[in-house]
């Protein structure tokens, strides 16, 4: 009878798990403490966290997932055991392509706002991992380059959720191989839990006589205990009080922490020469960020990674690479990145990432000039291009918005507008572009000066049009109707041509050409375009509204041959149609 009575118990949440809303609750608050054994490569966790009801009625189920390597081993709500079953359930936001599902029963509903305080307990393993990489055609060599995330003796280094749930999240499946499903996950996540505050003691007891290990988990964050003659104990304090963009992420490893200038460089042996490139880049990087963003503030860190081919991976003022190169242009780019976080916070990821890397852009420029700039531009516009296409052809298809809209500023929008994206592909390189375009569009000055001005702790930045005002006012300008395309909405891209020419002397033999571009596109931009004549070329810019034409007339100091729309500065969805060639008259 007792085994009927569990077993029809297993059977009713597995029903509800059936029907269930992975994404009900959003995990407001983490206060967790984390013990590594590297030599075991376990990790064990007890804690605290929050749950808040975000759907629109009554929850009194609630899913809780962490990596397929973890075992869940208790919840509780206000010190009483709750029932909850465990399961696998199938998913790429975390590098072994599962995760240890808990399907939990509260014990009350939960109603829409409310909270629910849940003590959990979990351990496991965590080992480095390419099964979702592998799995869709990506070779082992290049998968364990990108998944490079374990505890290890030699060296531990775990990033968080999107590659390793090492602490809870709540989630629907995501999956690489269809489309964009796994970055929609992420993305939905990252925007739910934007709020969210995470604490996190992380610790690693041993007994031994050697130096021990150096742990991070944010700048500023780290430090070491030792007690006695053996016995050791290190650790670090892993706090936000709102996550926003930070993936938080830890490592353990035998580094030569440097500390400089805010920076601190967390350095493994042997990469030494290195760690002296990135020490010799900052003081031009500081000089730099500091001129265009202000004063760098908080601590910004760089730690090493073992594998010198490791893709690189940044959170917040936490940048993890390999030094075993002594690229100096590298280096440069990457510190000015963080010292702009550091100069610059702020809650809303496009002005947060997009600034910074529209600084390393700018970076680019005064080290090699415009075009390296541009090119460097270019290769962000490879990240976004697909979707703007997709979002093009929906839209000239007449999709109806409702089904792909998003609510900002009062109006249902398509695609990702930059005010509210998570998207990653968007708020860091789509912004980028946005940040430029501004930038040739206001002038250095008016830019530098609204930039300076911002604040994100300001009661005014809670306005979708803090930003769009700042730039105005400094630039004198109205920036609505580009703010309107590009930020508040997703109108896709622009498509600029040279709709016609006309060419034509006065009676003094000045030579003029009237130019009319036509934008195919939906979105507006102010674009360059370049008259190459005889002797010469010149470059003028003109504002083409979207589904529009503009006309202008440029004096010339001989008969044009070709015009050359966009240098690369507007991300355009096709560049096949920009060069205008002019036929000589025939005689």
């Amino acid at each position: 009878m007792k085994f009927i009575c569990v077993f029809c118990v297993l059977c009713s949440v597995a029903s509800a798990a059936s029907a269930l809303e992975r994404e009900a609750f959003t995990i407001s608050k983490y206060d967790l403490e984390i013990r590594l054994e590297p030599e075991q490569q376990r990790l064990g966790a007890r804690g605290k966290i929050t749950l808040r009801n975000d759907s629109g009625h009554p929850q009194k189920i609630a899913a809780l997932q962490i990596s397929s390597s973890l075992n869940w081993l208790s919840i509780r709500v206000e010190g009483k055991a709750v029932q909850f079953v465990s399961q696998p359930y199938t998913s790429d936001i975390d590098h072994t392509g599962a995760l240890s599902e808990a399907i939990v029963t509260l014990p009350v509903e939960i109603k829409p706002k409310d909270f629910v305080g849940l003590e959990i307990g979990y351990e496991g393993v965590i080992r480095s991992d390419v099964t979702r990489l592998t799995r869709v055609g990506v070779p082992n060599a290049i998968a364990k380059h990108t998944s490079w995330d374990q505890i290890s003796p030699s060296f531990t280094a775990v990033r968080g959720a999107g590659y390793v749930a090492w602490y809870p999240i709540t989630t629907e499946s995501a999956d690489f191989s269809e489309g964009n499903s796994l970055f929609e996950v992420a993305d939905r996540w990252k925007a739910r839990e934007a709020g969210s505050e995470f604490n996190a003691r992380i610790e690693m007891s041993r007994e031994s006589s050697e130096a021990p290990p150096v742990m991070i988990c944010s700048p500023g964050g780290d430090k070491i205990i030792q007690e006695f003659s053996r016995a050791q104990m290190v650790l670090a304090e892993c706090s936000w009080t709102r996550l926003g963009t930070v993936t938080p992420t830890f490592a353990l490893a035998k580094y030569v922490p440097e500390p400089k200038q805010l920076l601190t460089l967390y350095v493994l042996p042997g990469h030494e020469a290195g760690a002296v490139t990135y020490s010799n880049a900052l003081d031009p990087a500081m000089k730099f960020v500091s001129a265009w963003f202000g004063k760098p503030a908080a601590p910004v860190a760089v730690a090493d990674l073992a594998d010198p081919n490791s893709a690189p991976f940044e959170s917040g003022t936490l940048l993890m690479a390999s030094m075993a190169a002594e690229d100096s242009k590298l280096a440069g780019i990457n510190l000015v990145h963080e010292l702009v976080h550091s100069a610059l916070p702020s809650s809303r990821p496009w002005v947060y990432e997009g600034l910074a890397h529209f600084a390393e852009a700018m970076y680019r420029q005064e080290q090699g000039g415009r075009q390296a700039a541009l090119d460097f531009l270019g290769l962000h516009r490879a990240a976004f291009l697909d979707s703007e296409k997709e979002l093009s052809a929906a839209l000239q298809n007449d999709v109806d918005r409702k089904n792909v809209g998003q609510k900002i500023v009062g109006e249902k929008t398509a695609g990702q507008p930059l005010a509210i994206t998570f998207d990653e592909t968007y708020y860091r390189s789509k912004a980028a572009y946005v940040w430029w375009m501004l930038r040739d569009m206001a002038g250095d000055d008016a830019l530098k000066e609204a930039i300076r001005k911002y604040r994100a702790e300001d009661d005014n930045d809670k306005a979708p049009k803090y930003v769009e005002q700042l730039i105005e006012a400094a630039s004198k300008r109205d920036l609505s109707w580009f703010f309107d395309d590009w930020v508040y909405h997703d109108r896709g891209l622009p498509d600029f041509h040279v709709q016609s020419v006309h060419q034509w002397k006065t009676e003094k033999g000045v030579q003029f050409i009237t130019v009319t571009l036509e934008n195919l596109g939906d979105a507006g931009a102010e674009v360059p375009f370049t008259i190459f004549f005889e002797g010469g070329e010149i470059t003028k810019r003109i504002e083409v509204r979207a589904k529009a034409t503009a006309t202008t007339r440029v004096e010339l100091l001989g008969t044009a041959s070709k015009i050359v729309v966009n240098d690369g500065s507007v991300p355009e969805s096709d560049l096949t149609n920009n060069v205008f060639k002019i036929l000589a008259p025939s005689n």
